[in-house]
C-alpha cells in the first residue's frame, strides 16, 4: 500500500492564500511531501487587491498603498520585479503634489493657517493615541502645547470612563478638541463667513481629519475604534507609495510559481466539516482518499483534505458564525467565534469620476481640478445646504488621482460607503455635482498670499455649476458576498489578544497521540489574523507565510 501524501487546501486566492501556496510549493522537498490545491470562489485571483483602468489611468479598486517602504516585503517584491515604474499614468503617481484648498459649506474659503493649525493638532492627537509621541523628539513650543492637550484629553477620557475603561479613539479625539477650545479665547462670529462661527469652522475642519481616519481604519464611527489597541498597530518607516504597474503585478508574481491547475476559480466553499467523528470509518470505506476535513462547494461537489488554510475575510467569518449559517460543522469553538464577533470589520469604498472634456475651461488657466477639502456643517445645523446629499457629508475630499489627471477620486466609509454601492451612476453624478456647486472656488478666489492674523475665512467664493462628469466607477466591497467589507480594525471591547486568537489553528488540542483528533485541520490566515499589521496587504502576506511555515514545521518534526 502506497502512503498517500497529505493534502493541503487553501481557501481564497488573495494575498494570504497565494503567499501560503507559494511558500509551500517552493520549499525544498515540498513537491514530494504535499498535495497542494487552492480554491477561489470568484472568477479572478487577488482578493481585495484589484487593479483596473479608468479614463486611461491605472487605478486600484481595492488595496492602494505600500504602507512604508522600510522593511516592507511588498516593496521589496515591487523593486525586484520593477513594478514601481510605468509609462502609463497611475493613481497617486505624484502623491499629493498640490496643497489642499479647504472650503466651508456655503462657499467660504478657509484661511490655510487655521487649517494647518487644526491639522497639526489632530495629527499630534493621533500620534499620542498610537504611541508615537516620543520624549526624544525636538518639538516646537506649539507642538509641546499640543502634546499637553493630548495628555489632558487622555486623562479626561480615562476619568470619564473609569481607569480601566475601554476608551475609543473617537471619544479621545473629541476630548482633545474640547481641551483645545478651553485653551483659546472665545469664538466670535466672523464677518464675511455667513453664519459660520470660528468654533463651528474648527469643528468642521477637525471632522475632515476624523473622516479621513475612518477610511484609514475602516471604522465607520471612530467611537467604535479601540484606543488602547492603536499603540500596538505598527507601520513600516519611510514614505507610503503606490505601485506604478498596479498591485496586481505583485499578486501575479507570487502566483506565477504555482503549476497550472493548482488554482481553481469559481469554487465557492459553502461548508467545512472538520473533526469528523466517522473519520476512521471513512478511512476504511475510501482507502487512501480518506482525510479528516471535508469541503462542500456551491456546485454540490466535495473535496477531502488533511489541512485547510482559511483565508476568507473577517466579514465572511462573521457571517459564517451566525446561527443557521452552517459554514463550519461542528461550529467553531467559543473562543474562536467570540474573537471573530468582537473584532471590528468595516466598509471603505472608492469613487472615481471622469471629468467631461467640456469641463476644462471651467477649471482655471491650469485646467486642473484642485485638491478640494470640504468642511461640512454638523448634522444638527440649520445651515446645511439642502442640495448636498447625506452620503456626501462625511466625505473629506475630492481630488485628481495625480496632478494632471482628469479622473477625480473620493473615499467613503461606513454607512455612506454602503449607500454609495446602492446608487445609480446618474444619482452619483447629480449628488457630487450639487456638492461641488457649493464648494468649488473659481481660479480668481485662490489664496494668493498670507491672510492677516485673526482672519479664518477669505470670504465667499463664486460657486460654479459648470463642472461635468462623463462617467463614474465605484468599488462595492460591502455587498460583495466574497468579502462583505474591506478590512478589519480593533473595536472597543476587543483587543490584540483577539487577533492572536484569530490565528490559532484547530483543533486546539496539541496532543498528537493515536487517540487524538488529527492536528492542524483548520488553519487561519489573512490580514485580520495579524496582531500588529492587521488591515494591510503585508499583514496578509506575513500571515500566509506563518501558516505555511506552521505546516512545514509540523511535518519536519514528524519526519514525513
Amino acid at each position: 500500500m502506497v502512503a498517500k501524501k497529505p493534502r493541503i487546501v487553501i481557501i481564497g486566492a488573495g494575498m494570504a492564500g497565494l503567499t501560503a501556496a507559494n511558500k509551500l510549493y517552493v520549499s525544498p522537498g515540498s513537491k514530494e511531501l504535499f498535495e497542494l490545491c487552492l480554491v477561489e470562489g470568484g472568477n479572478r485571483i487577488g482578493g481585495r487587491i484589484n487593479t483596473s483602468e479608468f479614463g486611461g489611468d491605472r487605478i486600484e479598486m481595492g488595496a492602494t498603498w505600500i504602507h512604508g517602504i522600510g522593511g516592507s516585503p511588498i516593496h521589496k517584491i515591487a523593486q525586484e520585479i520593477h513594478s514601481l515604474e510605468s509609462e502609463q499614468p497611475w493613481e497617486y503617481m505624484d502623491g499629493f503634489s498640490d496643497e489642499p484648498v479647504t472650503i466651508a459649506e456655503g462657499g467660504y474659503e478657509v484661511n490655510p493657517s487655521l487649517v494647518k493649525s487644526l491639522s497639526s493638532f489632530f495629527n499630534k492627537l493621533m500620534d499620542f493615541a498610537q504611541g508615537r509621541a516620543s520624549g526624544d523628539e525636538v518639538l516646537s513650543s506649539e507642538e509641546i502645547e499640543y502634546c499637553k492637550l493630548a495628555a489632558k484629553a487622555f486623562n479626561i477620557s480615562t476619568q470619564n470612563g473609569g481607569a480601566s475603561a475601554k476608551l475609543s479613539v473617537g471619544s479621545f479625539l473629541r476630548q482633545g478638541l474640547e481641551a483645545y477650545w478651553e485653551s483659546i479665547e472665545g469664538h466670535e462670529e466672523l464677518e464675511g463667513c455667513g453664519n459660520w462661527s470660528r468654533k463651528l469652522l474648527e469643528e468642521a475642519i477637525f471632522a475632515i481629519h476624523e473622516n479621513t481616519q475612518r477610511t484609514y481604519t475602516s471604522a465607520g464611527d471612530l467611537l467604535t475604534l479601540d484606543y488602547n489597541a492603536e499603540s500596538e498597530y505598527r507601520m513600516f518607516p519611510g514614505e507610503e507609495v503606490t505601485i506604478a504597474k498596479g498591485y496586481m503585478s505583485i499578486i501575479e508574481y507570487i502566483a506565477s510559481v504555482l503549476p497550472a491547475g493548482s488554482i481553481q476559480l469559481g469554487r465557492k466553499v459553502t461548508k467545512i466539516e472538520w473533526q469528523l467523528e466517522n473519520h476512521h470509518l471513512l478511512e476504511m470505506e475510501n482507502g487512501h482518499d480518506s482525510r479528516p476535513v471535508r469541503l462542500h462547494f456551491s456546485d454540490g461537489s466535495v473535496m477531502l483534505a488533511d489541512h485547510v488554510i482559511v483565508t476568507v475575510s473577517l466579514g465572511v467569518l462573521k457571517a459564517g458564525i451566525q446561527e443557521g449559517s452552517g459554514m463550519f460543522d461542528p461550529p467553531l469553538p467559543s473562543f474562536k467565534s467570540e474573537a471573530i464577533s468582537r473584532l471590528g470589520y468595516g466598509v471603505v469604498n472608492k469613487l472615481f469620476l471622469q471629468l467631461s472634456p467640456s469641463s476644462g475651461s471651467e477649471l482655471g488657466n491650469s485646467s486642473k481640478f484642485p485638491f478640494l477639502q470640504m468642511a461640512f456643517h454638523r448634522s444638527d445645523s440649520q445651515l446645511r445646504q439642502p442640495k448636498v446629499p447625506r452620503w456626501m457629508r462625511r466625505t473629506a475630499s475630492l481630488f485628481p488621482i495625480y496632478g494632471k489627471s482628469r479622473v477625480l477620486l473620493s473615499w467613503f466609509a461606513g454607512e455612506e460607503a454602503l449607500e454609495l454601492e446602492s446608487l445609480e451612476d446618474e444619482e452619483i453624478i447629480s449628488g457630487v455635482s450639487a456638492t461641488i456647486s457649493n464648494f468649488l472656488p473659481n481660479s480668481q478666489h485662490k489664496v494668493s498670499g498670507p491672510v492677516s492674523h485673526g482672519e479664518v475665512c477669505n470670504g465667499k467664493v463664486s460657486p460654479t455649476n459648470s463642472v461635468k462628469f462623463s462617467k463614474v466607477l465605484k468599488s462595492k466591497w460591502g455587498t460583495d458576498p466574497l468579502f462583505l467589507g474591506s478590512y478589519s480594525f480593533v473595536a472597543v471591547g476587543s483587543g490584540g489578544d483577539d487577533l492572536d486568537t484569530m490565528a490559532m489553528p484547530l483543533p486546539k488540542d496539541e496532543n498528537y497521540g493515536s487517540n487524538a483528533s488529527p492536528p492542524l485541520q483548520i488553519l487561519f490566515a489573512g490580514e485580520a489574523t495579524h496582531r500588529t499589521h492587521y488591515s494591510t496587504t503585508h499583514g496578509a502576506f506575513f500571515s500566509g507565510l506563518r501558516e505555511a511555515n506552521r505546516l512545514l514545521q509540523h511535518y519536519q518534526c514528524r519526519k514525513v
